[in-house]
């Protein structure tokens, strides 16, 4: 973790509790909002979050997130799994089963996700109608 301060002579790294300094680029909290901040990741957290503390099957979710393709549902529980924040479980079955929940701590992440999802719903009429001024009038 990069922080806004150096650490203290003879040290390895921050220490507990330090924080990151979100402006250096090589703060990993960066790269952890560029996972987390994505439409798809924080559809699939909604999505397990409706079925807490239940699972839900690869092909359920896939139905349930419209638009999504195979390959992006595959790559963001991928990457969910890997921080911690879904568990995934296979069923020895012909074809695998395929379960997905979230964690405790993915449970945690859906709160501040459903809060920005709010933001936007609630003001997306007002940022069409700043883009709209901003493009100007349409040629006729």
């Amino acid at each position: 973790m990069t922080t806004s301060r150096p650490d203290a002579p003879g040290t390895s790294g921050p220490r507990p509790g330090d924080r990151g300094d979100l402006l250096d680029p090589r703060c990993p909290t960066r790269q952890l909002l560029d996972r987390i901040g994505t439409k798809w990741t924080s559809m699939a957290v909604k999505t397990l979050a409706e079925q807490a503390p239940g699972e839900v099957r690869f092909a359920e979710l896939r139905r349930r997130i419209p638009g999504i393709s195979q390959k992006m549902l595959s790559a963001t529980l991928q990457s969910l799994v890997r921080d911690g924040l879904v568990t995934r479980r296979v069923e020895p079955t012909v074809p695998p089963a395929v379960h997905y929940r979230l964690t405790d701590l993915g449970l945690s992440l859906e709160r501040p996700l459903a809060a920005l999802r709010d933001w936007a719903e609630t003001h997306m009429p007002e940022i069409d109608r700043n883009n709209r001024l901003a493009d100007g009038p349409s040629p006729d």
